[in-house]
């Protein structure tokens, strides 16, 4: 579980990332979780984008992608999601 330090430092890490998802209009796949989760362990903090056409909405998507990857949900703003998952490498420091 975060604290809202570590929240706070992975939103101004996320700021400068670029989406590396598009969700859209087929919603969410086995395909999306799995490269999703590999995506996470390369690189611990991912956006992921989701289209104007996509039917679920984006607390659904996060919710479900999160629980999926066992990662968690920094921010969900409009429809970006920020999803933080600690890997073994631990490429990002986090205050305590």
């Amino acid at each position: 579980m975060l604290n809202s330090k570590q929240k706070s430092a992975l939103r101004s890490l996320g700021q400068t990332r670029r989406a590396l998802f598009q969700v859209g209009k087929e919603g969410m796949s086995l395909n999306l979780v799995n490269t999703v989760g590999d995506s996470l362990e390369a690189h611990e903090l991912i956006k992921i984008s989701v289209l104007k056409s996509c039917p679920v909405p984006v607390n659904e998507i996060a919710l479900d992608l999160s629980s999926s990857t066992h990662s968690e949900i920094v921010q969900i703003i409009g429809k970006t999601i920020l999803l933080y998952r600690q890997s073994e490498k631990k490429k990002i420091e986090l205050p305590r």
